[in-house]
């Protein structure tokens, strides 16, 4: 064994999945507690009875809030993987190159080491090919349809309190309310992609995959 190499661990070799996973977890938790401190000062207000944690976890306000968040991640990624196929940025370390081939544009060749839907080949292959982004796709699909529900709900809620009727999904989903929530989420992951594809031109982090190398060329395009 090499001793200048480091030690494999199973968090070396796993840490940023552990450590964002982690943190995903801890932050939601947080989010559901204060989520339901929250809500509970709002029917306080309401002059209506608080809510048990277990049943704040099946409300409208905390599932709208989530997958509100959830919604506008997976859209931002599947937008982000697809356009990043054909577009370019000169100088971003997060463009193909302008004029050079790239590796993920080969076709897939069968070796042993290659999944096994490469060796399969056919439909498989084909939807293999694409299968990055479908998957965020379908997630955006389902966070989208969860945020519209919970949102529903909660605002059926509040129609509850106000002794107005309640409203169907079609009629709510013409509201302006919910379009609301997800434009204000939208814009702020298409401004965390722009950002990185324009920061990543002239800014640098020696030792950060996301980043050129410090003595890169500005107009130096991809890693």
């Amino acid at each position: 064994m090499n001793p200048s190499k480091p030690k494999q661990t199973f968090f070396y070799r796993n840490g940023l999945s552990i450590v964002f996973t982690s943190l995903f977890v801890l932050t939601l938790l947080a989010q559901a507690v204060t989520g339901w401190y929250e809500n509970n000062a709002e029917r306080k207000q309401d002059k209506v009875p608080p809510i048990d944690f277990t049943t704040y976890l099946q409300s409208g306000h905390f599932i709208s809030a989530t997958f509100e968040n959830f919604e506008s991640e997976f859209l931002q990624m599947a937008l982000y993987v697809l356009l990043t196929i054909k577009l370019r940025q000169i100088g971003s370390a997060e463009s193909k190159s302008l004029d050079e081939p790239e590796d993920v544009d080969k076709e897939p060749e069968p070796h042993k080491d290659a999944p096994w839907a490469v060796k399969k080949g056919g439909w498989i292959l084909k939807l293999y090919e694409g299968s990055l982004s479908l998957t965020f796709i379908l997630l955006f699909l389902v966070s989208w349809y969860l945020h519209l529900y919970g949102s529903w709900l909660d605002h059926n809620d509040q129609n509850a309190i106000n002794n107005q009727p309640p409203d169907s999904m079609t009629d709510y989903l013409m509201q302006a309310n919910f379009w609301f929530e997800s434009f204000q989420n939208w814009q702020s992951e298409f401004l965390s992609i722009a950002s990185i594809v324009i920061f990543t031109i002239f800014l640098r982090q020696k030792g950060s995959p996301e980043s050129k190398p410090v003595d890169a060329p500005d107009m130096q395009t991809g890693k």
